[in-house]
Order: structure tokens, then C-alpha cells, then sequence
């Protein structure tokens, strides 16, 4: 891997951080709360607006880098970002921000549908999986340096400085990829499905948002999200089979274990977020750590993840990546089945073992499903790959935020009980996917 390679690939990383470091808005939403007279229940929008919005489009906008070009479409998703940056942060109203946020959300898709394409095709085939593991590297490190810069942009300029500063981030890795090259592009351009891409975004969307509201069955809006997305799914499928270029060619899914392949790792990703909803509760609130030291605390695991990722792109050929996702999922299961015994008396050290375990193995498993994902389509799909891989850690994350939640809101006994079945769960979730992964 030459110094060139490398530069081009820090240039996609670099450009990919506007994504990751989304993690700066958390430590802001007491100051958007009060600046906006929010109830506590409807800072959620924030978040859901964004999410659903990328999570819909990847694999749409994957297909479409594959067709016009990664590095293109790239570059279109620094410059959405900088502007939805920008109007997030000069926002007068509420809604406006969610409207912005969406905007924010096509600029996400726009870049990592099309990010791991990239890094891939700076490098020779043999090399796909150490690009990929710098890829996640990166991707890591962003969440690491999100809530650090959030809380020192929140005392300086308030809540919309956690949006404003990544514009000249966003508009400096534009200038770095203006001239970045992506994969060859074939001779003859294959049409875009626009109807397939609408008919999946719907299908992604209504079950992200479904799940999201499943903790309010009695409003009855959880089910009619669902039909949607059924119908919807319904549609694409049939869609999909009469066209000669689908969105996605769903004939992969018949791969020996493809399929209990990527549901086990969403049922992964789905637990391993369980850390970043209690953890932080359970280290200031019930351990007495100062806010400070508890993120300090709490990047540990992201620094494991840094350290696994690096490690599983260098070690993928030399141990099968199937291998490297069960042993992936085994580390965060018992990371978390550590954490879920933890009380006031849990000494630190132990504290940051499990944390480090647990995020060890989200750095392998997510760089060894996206190496097999990657290596299971042709590579002239390889922003749907990307696209594909991303989008397991979406639906987890959607997944984790309502169910396990959920999960908590219903175990008597106050905060430490609940923490404790949440954990709990989680940790049984990562033993449901070794046993998917099994029948692999």
C-alpha cells in the first residue's frame, strides 16, 4: 500500500467524519431543549429525522454511485452537508431544524453509501480488506472525537456550534477530493431503477419508524407504519424481479448463510448500542464519576473499536472474516454480560476491560461483515455493498433505541435493575446471532 493509496484513503476518511461526528449534537441537547422550550420527549425528533432519512436512501444512493460514479456522488454529499450544516446551525424554529436535519440525512447517505467504494478502489483487490479496516478506523475515531469537540463547541458558541463546524470540514475535504479518482466506470451506463430506489426508501423508512414508535402501540400508528413498509417491501421485491438492473440484486440473499449472516450482525449492532444508551447514566449517575471523566470513560470503547478495526483489516486473509465476525460478536456479548453486573462497588478497572471488550469486538465484527458483504457482490456494485454493510449498524442502532429501551421502561426496581435486564438482553441478543452465525 503506497503513500498515495494511503493519502486517498485519508482524504475519504476525512471526508467521512462528517457522519460519525453527528455524536458532538448529544452533549447539546439540553441547550437545543431549553432554546427551543422542548418537552423532553421531542428532542427524539432530532435524531429520528436524521437517521431514518439516511438509513431510507443508502442503498438507493449506493446503487447511484455505482452508476455515476463514487467519487461524484461523494463529493455531492460534502456539499449537502456543508450546507445542511450551516442552515442547522442559523435555524429560527424547531421545525425548521428537523427540515434541516433531513437535509443533513441526504448529505449522510450521499457520502457513506459511497465511502467504502471508494477506499476500496484505491487499492489492489488483495488489499480490499486493510482499506476497509482503515475505513472503520476512521469511522471510529469520529465518534471518539464527537462528544470531546461537542462539549467545548456547546461552552464557546452554544448548541449550533455543534452544527456550524463541520461546514469548513466539510468544504475542506471537498477541496482534498475534487480530483479523487473512484473505480472505472463501465462503457455502456446502466439505467437507475428510480421506482425500485423510491419503493425500498419507503420500505427502509416505515419499518425504521415503525420500530421506533413500538413503545406506543395504543396510538396505533406503530401497525400502519408497518403496513406501509410491508407494502412497500412488497412492491420493491416484485419490482426487483422485473428489471433487468434492480436496486438491489436480491439473488445474493441466496448465498449460503448470506441472509443469517446479516441478521445476526444487526442483532450485534442492536445490542452493542445498549452500551451508549445506559452506560452513561450508570457511570455518573450510580458509579459518581464527574461528566468529564465519564466520557473519557465511555471512549474507551470506541478506542477498542479503533484498535479492532485496524487489527481485523490487517488480519482478514490471514483468518477467515467469518471467523473474525463470530469472534467479533463474542467479545461484545461478553462485554456486555460483564457490564450488566456492574453496581456502585465495580472497581474502574474493571469497568474499562468490559468497555474495551465490548468495543473490540464491534470493530471486528464491522469490519469483517463489510470485507464478506464487499467479497459476496460483484465489484461493480460496490456502493451497494457499502451501502448494505452500513446499513445492518442502522437498523440496530433504530432497533436498540426502542426495544431496549423499552426493555428498561418495564423492569421494576429502579435504574440499576433496569440496566441490568437491559444488559442482560443485549448480551443474550449477541448469543442468538453466534447461533445464527453457526448455521452459517
Amino acid at each position: 500500500m503506497n503513500r498515495l493509496a494511503l493519502w486517498r484513503m485519508g482524504v475519504v476518511g476525512f471526508g467521512s467524519l462528517v457522519v460519525p461526528l453527528d455524536s458532538a449534537l448529544n452533549i447539546a441537547f439540553p441547550a437545543i431543549t431549553a432554546h427551543f422550550g422542548l418537552a423532553l420527549p421531542g428532542i427524539q425528533w432530532i435524531v429520528i429525522s436524521y437517521v431514518l432519512t439516511y438509513g431510507s436512501l443508502m442503498l438507493g444512493i449506493g446503487r447511484l454511485g455505482d452508476i455515476l460514479g463514487h467519487a461524484r456522488v461523494f463529493r455531492a454529499g460534502l456539499v449537502v452537508s456543508a450546507v445542511a450544516c450551516l442552515l442547522c446551525a442559523l435555524a429560527p424554529s424547531y421545525p425548521v431544524l428537523l427540515a434541516c436535519r433531513v437535509l443533513q440525512g441526504v448529505g449522510a447517505a450521499l457520502v457513506i453509501s459511497c465511502g467504502p467504494a471508494l477506499v476500496t478502489a484505491q487499492v489492489p483487490e488483495a488489499l480490499r480488506p486493510r482499506a476497509l479496516g482503515l475505513y472503520g478506523l476512521m469511522f471510529a475515531a469520529g465518534s471518539v472525537l464527537g462528544p470531546l469537540l461537542g462539549g467545548v463547541l456547546v461552552a464557546a458558541f452554544g448548541w449550533p456550534g455543534v452544527f456550524w463546524f463541520r461546514t469548513p470540514l466539510s468544504l475542506l475535504a471537498l477541496l482534498l477530493a475534487w480530483r479523487l479518482p473512484g473505480a472505472p466506470l463501465p462503457a455502456r451506463r446502466e439505467p437507475f431503477d428510480a421506482l425500485g430506489a423510491v419503493l425500498l426508501a419507503a420500505a427502509i423508512g416505515g419499518l425504521l419508524l415503525a420500530v421506533n414508535q413500538a413503545r406506543h402501540l395504543e396510538q396505533g400508528l406503530a401497525p400502519a407504519l408497518l403496513l406501509l413498509a410491508a407494502l412497500a417491501g412488497w412492491g420493491f421485491l416484485a419490482r426487483s424481479r422485473r428489471v433487468a438492473h434492480p436496486v438491489l440484486d436480491l439473488s445474493v440473499f441466496r448465498l449460503p448463510g448470506f441472509a443469517a449472516l446479516n441478521t445476526a450482525v444487526v442483532l450485534a449492532h442492536m445490542a452493542g448500542f445498549a452500551v451508549l444508551l445506559f452506560v452513561p447514566y450508570h457511570l455518573v449517575g450510580v458509579a459518581g464519576l464527574p461528566t468529564g471523566w465519564g466520557g473519557l470513560v465511555l471512549a474507551v470503547s470506541a478506542t477498542g473499536s479503533m484498535a479492532a478495526s485496524l487489527a481485523a483489516g490487517w488480519g482478514t486473509g490471514r483468518v477467515p472474516a467469518a471467523l473474525l465476525v463470530r469472534l467479533g460478536v463474542g467479545c461484545t456479548g461478553l462485554g456486555l454480560a460483564a457490564i450488566a453486573f456492574w453496581s456502585a462497588a465495580t472497581p474502574l478497572p474493571w469497568m474499562l476491560a468490559a468497555l474495551l471488550l465490548h468495543g473490540a469486538g464491534l470493530g471486528l465484527l464491522t469490519v469483517a461483515h463489510a470485507e464478506i458483504v464487499t467479497g459476496s457482490l460483484p465489484r461493480a456494485q460496490r456502493g451497494v455493498a457499502g451501502s448494505l454493510a452500513m446499513m445492518t449498524r442502522t437498523l440496530g442502532v433504530v432497533m436498540a433505541a426502542s426495544l431496549l429501551t423499552l426493555v428498561f421502561e418495564q423492569v421494576p426496581g429502579g435504574f440499576q435493575a433496569g440496566f441490568a435486564a437491559s444488559l442482560g438482553v443485549a448480551a443474550a441478543l449477541c448469543a442468538l446471532a453466534l447461533v445464527l452465525l453457526a448455521r452459517r
